[in-house]
């Protein structure tokens, strides 16, 4: 990191100047959630907030309704570096039970990962660097994307050409935590969150009558027996050093007391934090439920459904973030993660194309012990809006310190 490259209380002052328009704009988006790829209102919410910071190639998509746009910096700029600057914008379809006066007004949808919160802090990152356009020795991408939450936006946007036109040369992005102390900064070198995918098993037997089971051949003591057994085979066949997690979380089977189904259906995730961990969980599930199944003559038939890869930072980009946090809210409010979370990103899509990080901002509720706050997906998941002070202020950090730090 360059020392040099940031004031930092004049930018944490400035993004405080700015932290009533994005609590407002945050708001106005929690209350009109949007779920997938297709959000209209957010997008328009989004082309309106940036109208008149003099944003270049301004790209709007139509059937992903994304927006990327290029704030480019004085003539030495032309040939300089260009970063990208990524938030999110989809909800979950979920209920919300916060009680907030600004609660979700949309029945079954609800900002529960702080997505919303993500689009009004880039804004105001957006706001503080067109303000410093002069100072820009090189092009800011901003990226804001639908689909995070299973639909693999970054991925239908990166297919559209996000990366190139210029190139983009490196990448970072903020998602809030509310379990983190409030303006914190987290991250780490690697990999950073899971991979994720589902599971999918159906074991066929034979149905019949539930008093003669002897006629049957009931598969119901045997999916049971195959969940248990994929625990069994995740501690005793995969290194603890590579964390895998398998969660059967549904299982659907019958339609009476006295009938013994033919088939049971289960579904669940498959979390890893290395692709070698991922492929070995794979095989491992496949080769367990087969076999039990067939050791009890009948028959799993299991798939398992690619999601998202694992996020990995790349190692000199990672502590470049945490220097630049260090530099803005001081040592003692960034945390060196020890560990990968067992979430998942699509942003890891965009780590596999260019070298970057993603950081986690604290955003605990005032007066909440953080192990304590309802985390991201809760129905009563909140957060201390004061912290997006923070997330401006990196978002336009990390993009000087990048300049700064690499000159053309």
């Amino acid at each position: 990191m360059t020392p040099d490259a940031f004031d930092a209380t004049a930018l944490v002052r400035d993004a405080g100047r700015v932290l009533p328009d994005a609590v407002a704009l945050r708001r106005e988006i929690h209350q009109h959630p949007e779920l997938g790829l297709s959000l209209p209102r957010t997008q328009a919410a989004v082309l309106d907030a940036v109208r008149d910071l003099g944003l270049e190639d301004v790209r709007v998509g139509d059937d992903v309704t994304s927006v990327v746009g290029d704030l480019r910096g004085g003539a030495a700029a032309k040939n300089g570096p260009v970063i990208l600057l990524r938030a999110d914008m989809d909800a979950l379809p979920m209920p919300e039970d916060t009680g907030l006066e600004y609660s979700s007004e949309v029945d079954g949808t609800m900002h529960a990962c702080g997505h919303d919160a993500h689009v009004a802090m880039l804004v105001g990152a957006a706001r503080l660097l067109a303000a410093r356009s002069a100072e820009l020795t090189g092009t800011v991408r901003f990226m804001f994307q639908p689909g995070e939450e299973g639909f693999h936006g970054a991925r239908h946007m990166i297919d559209a050409g996000l990366l190139e036109s210029p190139d983009v040369d490196a990448a970072f992005a903020l998602h809030v935590a509310p379990n983190l102390p409030s303006g914190s900064i987290s991250t780490r070198a690697g990999a950073l969150m899971a991979s994720a995918d589902v599971i999918e098993i159906v074991v066929t037997g034979k149905g019949g009558h539930a008093s003669t089971p002897y006629l049957a051949n009931d598969p119901m003591p045997v999916a049971a027996e195959i969940v248990q057994a994929l625990q069994v085979m995740v501690t005793r066949r995969i290194n603890a050093f590579d964390p895998v997690v398998v969660t059967i979380t549904k299982i659907r089977a019958g339609t009476t007391t006295n009938v013994i189904p033919e088939t049971v259906s289960m579904s669940g995730t498959l979390r890893a934090v290395s692709e070698g961990g991922r492929r070995l969980a794979t095989e491992g599930i496949e080769r367990v439920a087969t076999s039990i199944a067939a050791a009890h003559d009948m028959h799993a038939d299991v798939t398992v459904i690619p999601g998202y890869p694992v996020t990995v930072n790349d190692d000199e980009f990672a502590h470049f973030t945490l220097d630049v946090g260090r530099q803005l809210v001081g040592p003692a409010m960034v945390i060196d993660m020890p560990t990968p979370a067992m979430g998942a990103e699509d942003f890891s899509y965009v780590l596999q194309e260019r070298p970057g990080a993603l950081a986690f901002l604290g955003v605990c509720p005032v007066g909440q012990p953080p192990r304590r706050a309802h985390s991201c997906h809760s129905n009563r998941m909140v957060m201390n809006e004061d912290g997006m002070q923070t997330g401006i202020a990196m978002h336009a950090a990390m993009a000087l310190s990048y300049f700064a730090a690499h000159p053309k």
